[in-house]
Protein backbone atom coordinates (compact mmCIF):
# COMPACT_ATOMS: atom_id res chain seq x y z
CA UNK A 1 0.00 0.00 0.00
CA UNK A 2 1.28 3.21 -1.00
CA UNK A 3 1.37 6.02 1.19
CA UNK A 4 0.31 9.47 -0.76
CA UNK A 5 2.67 12.12 0.83
CA UNK A 6 1.28 15.42 2.77
CA UNK A 7 4.03 17.91 1.22
CA UNK A 8 1.80 20.39 -0.41
CA UNK A 9 4.63 20.94 -2.59
CA UNK A 10 5.95 17.12 -3.56
CA UNK A 11 5.29 16.85 -7.22
CA UNK A 12 5.91 12.66 -7.64
CA UNK A 13 4.60 11.56 -10.66
CA UNK A 14 3.93 15.02 -12.28
CA UNK A 15 5.38 16.24 -15.51
CA UNK A 16 6.88 19.59 -16.17
CA UNK A 17 7.87 21.31 -19.50
CA UNK A 18 10.40 23.97 -18.96
CA UNK A 19 11.78 26.69 -21.65
CA UNK A 20 15.07 28.25 -21.71
CA UNK A 21 15.80 25.53 -19.11
CA UNK A 22 20.01 24.90 -19.81
CA UNK A 23 20.85 27.73 -17.96
CA UNK A 24 19.64 30.80 -15.36
CA UNK A 25 16.22 30.73 -13.91
CA UNK A 26 15.31 27.78 -16.47
CA UNK A 27 17.91 25.13 -15.24
CA UNK A 28 17.14 26.46 -11.53
CA UNK A 29 13.49 25.99 -12.25
CA UNK A 30 13.95 23.06 -13.58
CA UNK A 31 16.40 21.64 -11.13
CA UNK A 32 13.95 23.05 -8.10
CA UNK A 33 11.03 20.99 -10.10
CA UNK A 34 12.69 17.47 -10.23
CA UNK A 35 14.06 17.98 -6.65
CA UNK A 36 10.08 17.96 -5.40
CA UNK A 37 9.94 14.75 -7.96
CA UNK A 38 8.69 15.76 -11.02
CA UNK A 39 9.73 14.66 -14.14
CA UNK A 40 11.03 17.08 -16.68
CA UNK A 41 11.09 18.01 -19.64
CA UNK A 42 13.77 20.54 -21.08
CA UNK A 43 13.83 22.90 -23.98
CA UNK A 44 16.40 25.07 -25.21
CA UNK A 45 17.71 26.35 -28.71
CA UNK A 46 20.88 25.54 -27.00
CA UNK A 47 22.06 22.37 -27.53
CA UNK A 48 23.89 22.20 -23.55
CA UNK A 49 20.19 21.42 -23.07
CA UNK A 50 21.19 17.48 -23.89
CA UNK A 51 23.20 17.39 -21.01
CA UNK A 52 20.76 18.57 -18.38
CA UNK A 53 18.90 15.68 -17.69
CA UNK A 54 21.76 13.78 -16.57
CA UNK A 55 22.17 16.76 -13.49
CA UNK A 56 18.58 16.26 -12.25
CA UNK A 57 17.71 14.76 -9.10
CA UNK A 58 16.65 11.37 -9.93
CA UNK A 59 19.01 10.78 -13.60
CA UNK A 60 19.05 11.02 -16.95
CA UNK A 61 16.27 8.36 -16.78
CA UNK A 62 13.17 10.21 -15.26
CA UNK A 63 13.76 13.58 -17.86
CA UNK A 64 13.66 14.54 -21.26
CA UNK A 65 15.50 17.19 -23.32
CA UNK A 66 14.38 18.61 -26.68
CA UNK A 67 16.68 20.80 -28.60
CA UNK A 68 14.39 23.43 -30.26
CA UNK A 69 13.56 26.71 -31.24
CA UNK A 70 10.36 27.52 -29.97
CA UNK A 71 9.59 30.29 -32.21
CA UNK A 72 10.07 28.09 -35.28
CA UNK A 73 6.33 26.83 -37.22
CA UNK A 74 5.18 24.27 -35.19
CA UNK A 75 8.00 23.71 -32.86
CA UNK A 76 5.73 24.63 -29.75
CA UNK A 77 2.86 21.81 -31.08
CA UNK A 78 5.31 19.35 -31.75
CA UNK A 79 7.69 19.60 -28.64
CA UNK A 80 4.39 19.46 -26.59
CA UNK A 81 3.59 16.09 -28.57
CA UNK A 82 6.70 14.51 -28.09
CA UNK A 83 6.30 14.71 -24.14
CA UNK A 84 3.13 13.57 -24.32
CA UNK A 85 4.45 10.58 -25.55
CA UNK A 86 7.20 10.46 -23.58
CA UNK A 87 5.38 10.61 -20.60
CA UNK A 88 1.69 10.48 -21.29
CA UNK A 89 0.70 14.16 -19.63
CA UNK A 90 1.59 17.61 -19.12
CA UNK A 91 0.92 18.91 -15.82
CA UNK A 92 3.05 21.78 -15.70
CA UNK A 93 3.98 24.59 -18.21
CA UNK A 94 6.49 27.29 -17.27
CA UNK A 95 7.55 29.55 -20.07
CA UNK A 96 10.82 30.47 -19.62
CA UNK A 97 12.69 31.25 -22.53
CA UNK A 98 13.35 35.01 -23.13
CA UNK A 99 15.19 37.44 -24.35
CA UNK A 100 16.13 41.32 -24.28
CA UNK A 101 17.52 43.32 -27.27
CA UNK A 102 17.87 46.58 -26.00
CA UNK A 103 18.01 50.13 -27.65
CA UNK A 104 16.58 53.78 -27.58
CA UNK A 105 12.78 53.81 -29.18
CA UNK A 106 13.89 55.84 -31.48
CA UNK A 107 16.81 53.50 -32.53
CA UNK A 108 15.09 49.97 -32.10
CA UNK A 109 14.94 47.94 -35.29
CA UNK A 110 11.71 46.19 -36.57
CA UNK A 111 13.73 43.03 -36.37
CA UNK A 112 14.54 43.07 -33.03
CA UNK A 113 11.08 44.35 -32.13
CA UNK A 114 9.99 41.00 -34.38
CA UNK A 115 12.70 38.92 -32.60
CA UNK A 116 11.18 40.12 -29.05
CA UNK A 117 7.78 39.67 -29.50
CA UNK A 118 8.16 35.93 -31.37
CA UNK A 119 9.96 34.40 -28.28
CA UNK A 120 8.82 36.34 -25.32
CA UNK A 121 5.04 36.70 -26.45
CA UNK A 122 4.33 34.33 -29.45
CA UNK A 123 5.88 31.18 -28.31
CA UNK A 124 4.78 31.20 -25.18
CA UNK A 125 1.21 31.70 -26.04
CA UNK A 126 1.21 28.97 -29.07
CA UNK A 127 3.21 26.82 -25.88
CA UNK A 128 0.49 27.21 -23.03
CA UNK A 129 -2.35 26.46 -26.01
CA UNK A 130 -0.72 22.89 -26.82
CA UNK A 131 -0.58 22.34 -23.20
CA UNK A 132 -3.61 23.74 -22.39
CA UNK A 133 -5.09 21.58 -24.77
CA UNK A 134 -3.93 18.69 -22.77
CA UNK A 135 -4.59 19.72 -19.34
CA UNK A 136 -8.23 20.68 -20.83
CA UNK A 137 -8.52 17.06 -21.41
CA UNK A 138 -7.26 16.35 -18.35
CA UNK A 139 -9.19 18.89 -16.18
CA UNK A 140 -5.85 19.63 -14.46
CA UNK A 141 -3.17 21.62 -14.64
CA UNK A 142 -0.24 24.75 -14.01
CA UNK A 143 1.30 27.26 -15.98
CA UNK A 144 3.48 29.98 -14.82
CA UNK A 145 4.95 32.39 -17.49
CA UNK A 146 7.82 34.45 -16.90
CA UNK A 147 7.15 38.56 -17.23
CA UNK A 148 9.50 40.70 -15.57
CA UNK A 149 9.39 43.72 -13.62
CA UNK A 150 9.22 45.61 -16.40
CA UNK A 151 5.65 44.34 -17.14
CA UNK A 152 4.71 47.03 -14.41
CA UNK A 153 7.36 49.53 -14.57
CA UNK A 154 9.17 51.75 -17.58
CA UNK A 155 13.05 50.58 -17.89
CA UNK A 156 14.97 52.73 -20.18
CA UNK A 157 16.26 51.11 -23.42
CA UNK A 158 13.44 48.40 -23.09
CA UNK A 159 10.84 49.32 -25.01
CA UNK A 160 10.30 45.94 -26.75
CA UNK A 161 11.06 44.13 -23.44
CA UNK A 162 9.03 46.40 -21.72
CA UNK A 163 5.86 45.56 -24.29
CA UNK A 164 6.29 41.50 -24.12
CA UNK A 165 6.47 41.56 -20.40
CA UNK A 166 3.31 43.69 -20.16
CA UNK A 167 1.52 41.54 -23.07
CA UNK A 168 2.92 38.27 -21.03
CA UNK A 169 1.21 39.47 -18.26
CA UNK A 170 -2.33 40.05 -20.36
CA UNK A 171 -2.04 36.47 -21.85
CA UNK A 172 -1.95 34.78 -18.36
CA UNK A 173 -4.93 36.56 -16.83
CA UNK A 174 -7.19 35.70 -19.54
CA UNK A 175 -6.11 32.22 -19.98
CA UNK A 176 -6.48 32.02 -16.15
CA UNK A 177 -9.95 33.97 -16.41
CA UNK A 178 -11.02 31.23 -18.95
CA UNK A 179 -9.32 27.65 -17.89
CA UNK A 180 -10.01 28.11 -14.01
CA UNK A 181 -12.96 26.03 -14.04
CA UNK A 182 -11.12 23.50 -15.72
CA UNK A 183 -8.97 23.18 -12.99
CA UNK A 184 -5.77 24.67 -14.17
CA UNK A 185 -4.12 27.98 -12.84
CA UNK A 186 -2.41 30.21 -14.72
CA UNK A 187 0.14 32.89 -13.38
CA UNK A 188 3.04 35.07 -13.92
CA UNK A 189 6.59 35.82 -12.18
CA UNK A 190 7.64 39.25 -11.88
CA UNK A 191 11.38 39.59 -11.02
CA UNK A 192 14.21 42.06 -10.78
CA UNK A 193 17.08 41.70 -12.88
CA UNK A 194 18.56 38.30 -12.05
CA UNK A 195 21.98 37.30 -12.04
CA UNK A 196 22.22 35.06 -14.87
CA UNK A 197 23.80 35.33 -18.44
CA UNK A 198 21.09 37.43 -19.80
CA UNK A 199 21.05 39.69 -16.92
CA UNK A 200 24.67 40.22 -16.42
CA UNK A 201 24.52 41.14 -20.17
CA UNK A 202 21.54 43.89 -20.36
CA UNK A 203 23.21 45.25 -16.74
CA UNK A 204 26.87 45.42 -17.16
CA UNK A 205 29.23 47.48 -15.97
CA UNK A 206 27.91 50.72 -14.54
CA UNK A 207 24.68 50.58 -15.30
CA UNK A 208 23.91 47.28 -13.67
CA UNK A 209 25.78 49.22 -10.26
CA UNK A 210 23.07 51.90 -10.53
CA UNK A 211 20.58 49.57 -10.67
CA UNK A 212 21.20 47.80 -7.89
CA UNK A 213 21.95 50.77 -5.82
CA UNK A 214 18.03 51.49 -6.86
CA UNK A 215 17.06 48.18 -5.60
CA UNK A 216 16.07 48.54 -1.74
CA UNK A 217 16.98 45.16 -0.69
CA UNK A 218 20.36 46.10 -2.66
CA UNK A 219 21.53 43.49 -4.67
CA UNK A 220 20.17 41.10 -7.79
CA UNK A 221 17.80 38.31 -7.60
CA UNK A 222 19.52 34.97 -7.94
CA UNK A 223 18.12 32.36 -9.89
CA UNK A 224 17.22 29.34 -7.54
CA UNK A 225 14.94 32.17 -5.23
CA UNK A 226 12.62 32.57 -8.49
CA UNK A 227 12.87 29.21 -9.02
CA UNK A 228 11.68 28.53 -5.51
CA UNK A 229 8.23 30.75 -6.07
CA UNK A 230 7.60 29.00 -9.46
CA UNK A 231 7.66 25.78 -7.42
CA UNK A 232 4.68 26.81 -5.25
CA UNK A 233 2.74 28.12 -7.86
CA UNK A 234 3.07 24.72 -9.88
CA UNK A 235 2.05 22.60 -6.26
CA UNK A 236 -0.93 22.16 -4.45
CA UNK A 237 -0.12 25.20 -2.06
CA UNK A 238 -0.97 27.62 -4.95
CA UNK A 239 -4.04 25.92 -5.80
CA UNK A 240 -6.27 29.10 -5.31
CA UNK A 241 -3.35 31.61 -6.80
CA UNK A 242 -5.14 32.50 -10.39
CA UNK A 243 -4.30 35.07 -12.47
CA UNK A 244 -1.60 36.50 -10.92
CA UNK A 245 1.12 39.04 -11.63
CA UNK A 246 3.80 38.27 -8.82
CA UNK A 247 6.86 40.80 -8.45
CA UNK A 248 10.09 39.51 -6.91
CA UNK A 249 11.90 42.64 -7.20
CA UNK A 250 13.70 43.39 -3.59
CA UNK A 251 11.26 46.54 -3.63
CA UNK A 252 11.96 48.09 -6.64
CA UNK A 253 8.22 48.76 -8.01
CA UNK A 254 7.34 49.52 -4.64
CA UNK A 255 8.54 53.08 -4.54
Amino acid sequence: MSVQSTNPLDLTDRVAVVTGAASGIGLAVAQSLAAAGARVALLDINPAVETVPQTLAGGADRHLAIQSDITVAGAPERAVQRVIEAFGQIDVLVNNAGIALLDNAEALSESAWDRTMAINVKAPFLLAQAAGKEMLRRRSGRIVNLASQASVVALERHVAYCTSKAAIVGMTRVLALEWARHGITVNAVSPTVVDTELGRQAWAGAVGEAMKARIPAGRFARPDEIATLILYLVSDAAAMVNGENIVIDGGYTAQ
